[in-house]
């Protein structure tokens, strides 16, 4: 209570000059006094109001904090004000800064201040529409900002709208819609496609979008835009507020808040500076960190002991066969008997929500996650982040690193990891990134065309549309600003025909032209099959699991409770008998009937585990050049564990280390063949389309190349001919090998061979409903969209080679599978920069590469011993030890 009353008779200066507001005469009788915390807590109150100029706080509001003994923070009423004002605003803050406040508070108050609903009076529709990215944060939402809320006593309905959301609770929100509703961008674009859509938003004034950074950068950020481009057109003075901690470019988000007419406008900016730093550290192991792989098995023991010191930790990894392993380790050496759980986005519903109310009851000592828990979620009592294996990138590692202490005072705790040696330097780079505040979130995108289609689609669902006067529309979304004319009108045909090819088959004409020359739905089966279809995320075909009961006297199996949902290539390759892990259980498969997959309980046995197919994050441009950099300056190594400054030390004995600025490339001969590594660290996608073409290349060079394998860090190549030698005496010179000629008719050449195009185009023609999985009384398979999607895309390149959906398809590839920029970047960076070192043997940089060949060679159960006597004789060779 004294830390309360310092500062003495400038406190009270500012009481009495503040005045005594009216509402404190009814909250204390006569001769009551409140608290001396009660009175410092008005008195900033009073302060940031005066900061923030015409702020209107409501008198409910101001009490809740007060008896609280909080203040709102500066920049939640300086975004009130603005908001008030009339602007659109990006706030950029902290972990714990209390962005989630913020961003409500201009609806709360509104809302505090309206007149209630008359008897009789027609519903409202919905005042504030606030889009998550992910369903397990809109949920978490809903229930912390209930609570002030119910305590303030707001007459504010409050209520989420996701895929996990009831259909029939669904129907009836748009009959009654609540106040709020926390919904995502697949839910906005099924309401928008609604014939009744202009009265359910007619009412509406804010749209808060939370995780803004992750919501734009992606397909599921184009659907949104244009979502919010109908949305105005319904309230042209629409407000919106973009919520966000990690930012590398922020103009650019600023222009995606705010309608593009003309292009170039932009949101309020309000940036929080500050917040507690982080506690960042590696993990400092006994152990021997491995060269290669990603499971971190070595230090399972070491993990566990870090969740025993502490109360609840959050266990992070990059892909769900990684959370299913860690968890299952972590129950192998639980002798305490722990409650540790599971969270993925594969997990029934049910189960995720189990996880999710636990955690909220303190009733967990640890949960290992996915990315489905890695945004905006607050659970206080998390007081250790632990991230398994290298984070990819700086921006990812702050935002998961915030979920442990969310506060903006108190510093988030983390350890990191690593699941190899180059991970070791990965993780140290990006614990350097984190305390310099650098951030590597992605750059916004062109918008994709075959979101548009959907668009296009599901306008004409809602009503018959005008040409002209939705192009207009399209271009206020910030990703479509630049959209041509003629672009458009093609989408508009194809919606409308398939295409030039495909205009002769009737099931393509989705729209047609009315007499009055509008566009209009073609059949009502057409506007079902887009509610079924509606959404950006193409996953992989899966097929639900499902616990037996019983068998039945046919054989068959009986079905039990749903245990969520597993990729169909993996199924196919299962016989029944086979066990495999998932939901933290180990399970023995029965068989699939339908588009179930039925198993049973196998405890005790080993699983048959679905192949690590490697990081689902590439390595962040950022991180990469950290590396590099790292790697070339040897004064830095002493923050590094000791083995893996021996290692590093040793490489520049037996070989060099690549400058920051160069390329390495290393070649020695091994058995009865030769091998090339190049250290380019650009990420397994470019080096995955940096290896397809430089083998073509060297096809042609006559050095019989027999294959290759990338990694985040480097790309190795193995052939029967020298290519060390034919380097050296100038039959192939690196510089032509890597000149960047290789993205011209090499890389064309390839796609058109691969099947990596055929796989894109499958998710465009999905996006755009060109193909659906799901139609009208039936599902398809993963196999039957295949085969429609792999028919239509060889009649479009033989037959219409510019088609819409092949522009589409080439741009995904080239933005995502293939990484052709980064590719062109690192091409264009090493010219005249390649460094050569002939050797006798493998070095020690290349160890981890090699391991990943052997990975790839092996079969089997033994696999494990195999590459561990692998391990044993590559590192004995490079090594010397």
């Amino acid at each position: 209570m004294g830390k309360a009353w310092r500062g003495g008779k400038s406190f009270s200066w500012r009481l009495l000059s503040a005045g005594w507001p009216e509402h404190w005469s009814r909250c204390f009788p006569l001769g009551a006094f409140p608290s001396p915390r009660y009175l410092l807590a008005v008195t900033r109150l009073l302060d940031q109001q005066a900061l923030a100029g015409a702020t209107k706080l409501p008198e409910a509001f101001a009490r809740w904090f007060g008896e609280r003994g909080w203040a709102p923070r500066a920049h939640q009423l300086d975004l009130l004000a603005r908001a008030q004002g009339g602007a659109s605003v990006l706030l950029i803050a902290p972990t714990g800064a209390g962005k989630t406040l913020a961003g409500f508070l201009p609806s709360l108050t509104d809302l505090a201040e309206r007149p209630k609903r008359k008897p009789g009076e027609l519903h409202r529709g919905v005042h504030t529409l606030y889009i998550s990215p992910l369903k397990a944060l809109a949920v978490d939402i809903h229930r912390n900002l209930g609570r002030p809320v119910e305590e303030m006593k707001l007459d504010i309905a409050i209520e989420t709208r996701t895929g996990d959301t009831p259909a029939h609770k669904r129907q009836r929100q748009k009959t009654a819609p609540p106040d709020i509703l926390l919904t995502t961008p697949e839910q906005l674009a099924l309401l928008i496609a609604s014939g009744d859509a202009d009265r359910l938003f007619a009412g509406l004034k804010y749209v808060v979008l939370d995780e803004l950074h992750s919501l734009v950068t992606s397909k599921r950020g184009h659907l949104l835009s244009l979502g919010l481009a109908r949305l105005r057109r319904f309230v042209p003075g629409l407000k919106t507020i973009g919520l966000s901690a990690t930012v590398a470019e922020p103009d650019e988000l600023r222009r995606w808040l705010v309608p593009q007419n003309p292009p170039g406008l932009m949101a309020e900016l309000i940036t929080v500076q500050g917040g507690a730093k982080p506690v960042i550290t590696i993990l400092d192991s006994q152990e021997r960190v491995p060269w290669a792989g990603h499971s971190a098995r070595y230090a399972i023991g070491e993990i566990y002991e870090a969740i025993k010191d502490h109360r609840t930790t959050l266990l992070f990894v990059n892909t769900r066969s990684q959370a299913e392993f860690l968890f299952q380790e972590l129950w192998r050496v639980n002798e305490d008997t722990l409650p540790i759980a599971l969270h993925h986005g594969s997990l029934d519903v049910t189960q995720r929500r189990r996880v999710e109310n636990a955690m909220e009851a303190n009733a967990l000592r640890a949960v290992v996650a996915t990315s489905t828990l890695d945004l905006g979620i607050d659970w206080g009592d998390v007081d250790l982040v632990i991230h398994v294996g290298a984070p990819k990138g700086a921006s990812r590692l702050a935002q998961r690193i915030g979920r442990s202490n969310h506060r903006m005072d108190e510093p988030s705790r983390a350890i990191l990891v690593p699941a190899n040696r180059f991970e070791v330097l990965e993780c140290r780079a990006a614990i350097e990134a984190n305390y310099l505040g650098a951030q590597d979130t992605p750059p916004l995108l062109e918008g994709a065309l075959d979101v548009l289609a959907q668009h296009v689609m599901g306008m004409a669902c809602a009503a018959p549309f005008d040409e002209a006067v939705l192009l207009q529309e399209v271009r206020t979304a910030a990703p479509y600003a630049h959209l041509d004319e003629d672009t458009f009108a093609r989408v508009v045909d194809f919606v409308a025909t398939g295409g030039y090819a495909l205009k002769s088959y009737e099931r393509y004409a989705r729209i047609r032209k009315t007499k009055e020359g509008l566009w209009r739905v073609s059949h009502p089966r057409y506007a079902q099959q887009y509610r079924l279809n509606v959404g950006t995320i193409v996953e992989s075909p899966t097929l639900n699991v499902r616990m037996t009961r019983q068998r039945s006297r046919g054989g068959n199996a009986a079905g039990g409770p749903a245990l969520g949902k597993i990729e169909e290539y993996f199924l196919e390759t299962l016989t029944p008998g086979d066990t495999f892990l998932f939901a933290g259980k180990i399970l023995r498969f029965e068989g699939i009937r339908e588009n179930e997959c039925y198993v049973s309980n196998a405890p005790g046995q080993d699983a048959k585990v679905p192949v690590y197919a490697g990081g689902k994050f590439p390595l962040s441009t950022y991180l990469a050049a950290e590396v590099r950099a790292m790697l070339a300056d040897p004064e830095r190594w002493n923050r590094l564990p000791e083995q893996v400054a021996e290692w590093l030390s040793i490489q520049k004995d037996k070989s060099m280390l690549p400058r920051a600025g160069d390329l390495l490339v290393e070649t020695f001969p091994r058995g009865n063949r030769h091998y090339m590594v190049a250290y380019a660290f650009e990420g397994r996608l470019a080096h995955q389309t940096l290896g397809m073409l430089l083998t073509r290349r060297l096809e042609r060079a006559g050095a019989h190349p027999l294959g290759f394998v990338a990694t985040d860090y480097a790309l190795a190549i193995w052939a029967h001919d020298d290519m060390g030698t034919m380097f050296k005496g100038g039959r192939l010179p690196l510089s032509d090998l890597f000149d960047e000629d290789m993205l011209g008719d090499d890389l064309d050449a390839w796609l058109a061979e691969s099947w990596l195009l055929k796989r894109t185009f499958r998710a465009c023609a999905t996006i755009s409903g060109l193909i659906e999985k799901r139609h009208p009384g039936q599902e398809k398979t993963g196999r039957q969209m295949t085969v429609s999607a792999d028919l239509i895309y060889d009649v479009l390149r033989t037959h219409d080679p510019d088609h819409i959906l092949l522009r589409a398809t080439r741009a995904d590839a080239a933005a995502g599978l293939l990484d052709v920029s980064r590719l062109a970047d690192m091409l264009s960076r090493i010219r005249g920069r390649i460094v050569h070192k002939q050797l006798e043997r493998i070095s020690p940089l290349a160890v981890p590469v090699m391991l990943e060949i052997g990975k790839e060679r092996v079969k089997g159960e033994a696999d494990e011993m195999l590459l561990s006597e692998a391990e044993d004789d590559l590192v004995h060779e490079a090594m010397g030890y």
